[in-house]
């Protein structure tokens, strides 16, 4: 214990009887020395690291310095609550109220997801955010042949308003706000939700909530689309005018630049393609005659906020930059019509199945960036959902993870607390500039549709995924737990597993049950109704609304639409080169080559590989980067097109005389679609063909695919050369003795 003589305070020794615990008013502070100047600041740095470079590439070409001063912050950001809020839409921000938690949950029935819901809600959760399996977001109902493998298996299944109703039961709908991801089949699902909110005694207008509703997203990356571009665009300018009459207190759309950076896109990219997409919404519906400070208020946003903690807070502070600068250059006068409101969500692609409670700390990062970024209402991911759908364990910590960043930090006490860092700041002022040069681009060349309906913002963003997953797969990039510091034995976790055949049975009951107690007469004119009004110009939701009163089902409101528009698709092409750029003069990827050679000149023809995609999972990032990383390395790949049947990739695989196929499997179907699909082999004769699997495939499920006669199983994480050199042992070449010693 020191005496009291002997304890010094920050401007000297105490006075005797002073308080130790009493800290001095910073104008009893001496003035800290001015005399070093940057130049000594980078002398002594370098002679600390021997000269080395510590300035940082990112993915999105930016040069991170090691230090920023107030020379590399450019220009004031403003206050908090006023243009171009920069700072946050609100002045008071979570000093005021603290962001909504809206956790994205839904699972294979709408009972148990009722129940779920219930149980968050009761547990502290503040809105709702519905996801929806496969078979309903490209809107087919669960009896539909094509969905076997697909019903309830990645969200609830919805075929009817019944289901909707049943979905909300026991939740007042005027009282909660409920966000919805629909975008292919939004139209029944946005109708179903308006007649079980009449039928709940709701009326419309009192509806509060969020329909994703954005297809440009869907043509780059995530694919659950259903229509061609035009009429899906119609359907979004429908949309927003139905909600602007009759539901005030409704987001018409959330622009959504999640899935980009899901699909691997940098921030850079997602930033300027969501902005853009925000864009061509607004002139779509100002074309269609709406005022633009009319429906301006109720768009929305939602991005993605993955590990790079600092690039988030400032790509969010960014985009209410950007947005408002849009919106002013369109015409809005209204400032409402100018502020950029948006959700966020923890990224999926950072989760890992290997050493997975380390996801724990991974969600907590982002969720940490998003709030200091400014979001509206956040999502945090469980642990598990690397592997399969949270549990009700895994989906507690993700939940109480934003109740401690709230109630225990102390981080809601002040507004925008990173506001006036130089490095937030001039990382802000970066993003900007970078993201003007795209949107400049964009609109130069006819605008966002134009530029999906080209392809390249489609390009951009899988070239830069590939050259993530080469970095990952070369140790450049890492991943703790994945490729440095991997555990001696990975442990397993529960998971949570969604009996698909029994759900699509109970759905197809329910389905009859709807169509034998519905006036059928009443059903048929209101789809004749909305099949002619596709065909004119009446608002397409406005009929849609009357064919679910009549109890029409999903698929059989999609299938109006369908008669008229037609359904959509199109042909995966791969990018070339840029995996394998990232391997020059690597010894190892020179003996894969040599051995894709060798495997030639043995076969008579380079070896063959469809890569397919079964069922209605549209998400491609896994397949895009096996067809670019096996075509680098010298394969002929034929990559599969999207939502084949088990039956049609068995054609493909045989008509293209393919030597394997690469299952791709990422929405929980592997366990139904890939035994099919070898069972279809081996009818057709061709049980040569060797089946391989990869993506979300939980490891319990491994044994299950092998007894089936899948030949090797890639789980999420799998580096692409230990792929490459599991595919060409089964193709008969052995690998050389000095690889065996590398592994």
């Amino acid at each position: 214990m020191a005496e009291e003589s002997d304890i010094v305070g920050v401007t000297g020794p105490l006075a005797p009887g002073e308080d130790p615990g009493l800290a001095p008013t910073p104008r009893d502070l001496p003035e800290p020395p001015r005399t070093a100047s940057l130049a000594d600041w980078e002398k002594l740095a370098a002679k600390e690291v021997k000269g080395a470079d510590l300035t940082w590439a990112t993915p999105e070409g930016i040069d991170v310095k090691p230090l920023y001063t107030a020379d590399d912050v450019r220009r004031d950001p403003g206050l908090p609550g006023f243009a171009p809020f920069t700072r946050g839409v609100r002045a008071s921000m979570y000093a005021g109220r603290p962001w909504t938690i809206r956790q994205y949950a839904g699972f294979s029935t709408a009972e148990e997801s009722n129940a779920f819901y219930r149980r968050n809600l009761a547990a502290g959760q503040k809105g709702l955010s519905v996801a929806f399996d496969l078979a309903t977001h490209r809107g087919y109902d669960s009896d539909h042949p094509r969905v076997v493998g697909d019903v309830g298996k990645a969200g609830v299944a919805i075929d009817s308003v019944e289901d909707m109703k049943i979905l909300f039961e026991g939740i007042p709908l005027d009282q909660m706000s409920v966000s919805m991801t629909m975008n292919g089949a939004v139209i029944p699902i946005l109708a179903f939700f308006i007649v079980a909110g009449e039928e709940q005694g709701v009326e419309r207008a009192k509806l509060d909530g969020t329909i994703q509703n954005d297809i440009l997203k869907e043509f780059m990356v995530r694919n659950t689309y259903i229509y061609p571009p035009e009429p899906s665009m119609r359907i979004v300018s429908d949309i927003i005018a139905y909600t602007s009459r009759e539901m005030p207190k409704f987001n018409s759309i959330s622009i959504s630049g999640y899935h980009m950076q899901e699909a691997g896109a940098t921030q850079v990219q997602e930033l300027a393609f969501t902005i853009a997409d925000g864009r061509e919404y607004v002139k779509a519906a100002m074309a269609s005659g709406l005022d633009i400070d009319k429906f301006a208020g109720r768009l929305s946003f939602f991005f993605a906020i993955g590990m790079n903690f600092f690039m988030e807070v400032a790509k969010l502070r960014a985009a209410r930059t950007l947005w408002h600068r849009v919106m002013t250059e369109l015409g809005a006068k209204d400032e409402r019509s100018k502020m950029l409101r948006t959700h966020c969500q923890t990224s999926g692609v950072s989760l890992q199945e290997q050493d997975p409670y380390n996801n724990v700390i991974r969600t907590t990062i982002e969720a940490l960036a998003a709030a200091l970024g400014g979001t509206q209402s956040l999502h945090t991911n469980a642990l598990d959902e690397a592997i399969a759908l949270p549990t009700d364990f895994s989906a507690r910590i993700a939940r109480n993870t934003q109740l401690v960043l709230q109630e225990e930090t102390g981080i809601t006490k002040v507004v925008d607390p990173l506001g006036g860092s130089y490095y937030v700041e001039a990382l802000t002022q970066q993003l900007v500039g970078r993201a003007t040069e795209l949107l400049d681009r964009i609109e130069r060349e006819g605008g966002m549709a134009r530029a999906v309906a080209a392809g390249w913002p489609k390009a951009m963003i899988e070239e830069a995924s590939a050259a993530r997953a080469a970095q990952v797969d070369r140790g450049e990039t890492v991943i703790v737990g994945v490729n440095k510091y991997r555990p001696a034995q990975d442990d397993p976790i529960e998971i949570l597993e969604v009996d698909n055949h029994a759900v699509r049975e109970g759905q197809i009951a329910r389905i009859n049950q709807v169509k034998a107690g519905r006036d059928e007469d009443a059903c048929r004119r209101a789809l004749d109704a909305l099949r002619e009004g596709a065909r004119g110009s009446a608002n397409l939701l406005e009929l849609a609304v009357e064919a679910a009163r009549a109890r029409a089902t999903l698929g059989e409101i999609s299938q109006a639409m369908e008669d008229v528009f037609g359904r959509y698709g199109t042909q995966p092409t791969p990018v070339r080169g840029v995996y394998g750029g990232s391997y020059k003069d690597d010894a190892r990827w020179d003996r894969l080559t040599d051995g894709v050679a060798a495997t030639e000149r043995r076969m008579g023809r380079r070896p063959r590989m469809l890569v397919a995609k079964m069922g209605q999972d549209g998400h491609d990032r896994g397949a895009n980067l096996v067809s670019s990383m096996f075509g680098d390395l010298g394969f002929e790949v034929v990559p599969g097109p999207l939502f084949q049947t088990p039956q049609e990739a068995a054609r493909l695989a045989i008509d293209s005389d393919v030597d394997v196929v690469g299952a791709s499997s990422l929405a929980a179907g592997h366990k139904t679609l890939i035994p099919e699909l070898i069972n279809e082999l081996r009818d057709a004769g061709r049980a040569d063909i060797k089946v391989v699997a990869g993506g979300v495939i939980p490891a319990r499920d491994y044994q299950t695919l092998r007894d089936a006669g899948v030949q090797a199983i890639f789980g999420p994480g799998t580096n692409l050369i230990h792929a490459a050199e599991e595919v060409l042992r089964l193709l008969g070449h052995n690998m050389p003795p000095e690889q065996e010693a590398a592994e």
